[in-house]
């Protein structure tokens, strides 16, 4: 198997939800494990998302997970989940579903450079960055 770059998200109990989402969003197949399929004795997350894979057709891959008992989830700028390409009705699908409930920080329209570009924060609080690339004339 080769090499592979994936983004892995973190969620303070609602990892579940959150690829559930992401799975309507982007299609494929989603394979969840709790914390309590791998034994622990802690009631209050054996129900939680130890780790989640969301593979789509199209080869994209999403990880995620619950943070476990003892971790804090800091949410931050340092990071977002890039999606490019030039198939421009399928990244204005997925702009629609992660941007509805969330806050777009820039709208999804033309840019200096060429290309559709937006910025928004999904409703779980990921960030997400959209580039439609323009085909040359």
């Amino acid at each position: 198997m080769a090499s592979e770059l994936n983004p892995y998200l973190n969620f303070a109990g609602n990892a579940r939800e959150a690829m559930e989402f992401y799975q309507q969003v982007f299609g494929g197949d989603l394979s969840l494990t709790t914390f309590g399929e791998f034994g622990t004795d802690d009631p209050a997350v054996a129900d939680q998302i130890m780790h989640g894979m969301l593979r789509t057709a199209g080869g994209h891959v999403l990880m995620a997970s619950d943070m476990p008992p003892g971790m804090e989830l800091r949410r931050g700028n340092a990071h977002s989940v890039c999606l490019s390409g030039d198939d421009a009705d399928e990244l204005r699908r997925w702009w629609r579903q992660l941007s509805a409930g969330g806050v777009v920080s820039m709208p999804l329209e033309m840019q200096m450079w060429g290309d559709e570009f937006g910025q928004c924060e999904d409703r779980f609080g990921t960030p997400w960055m959209v580039n439609i690339s323009q085909s040359p004339t």
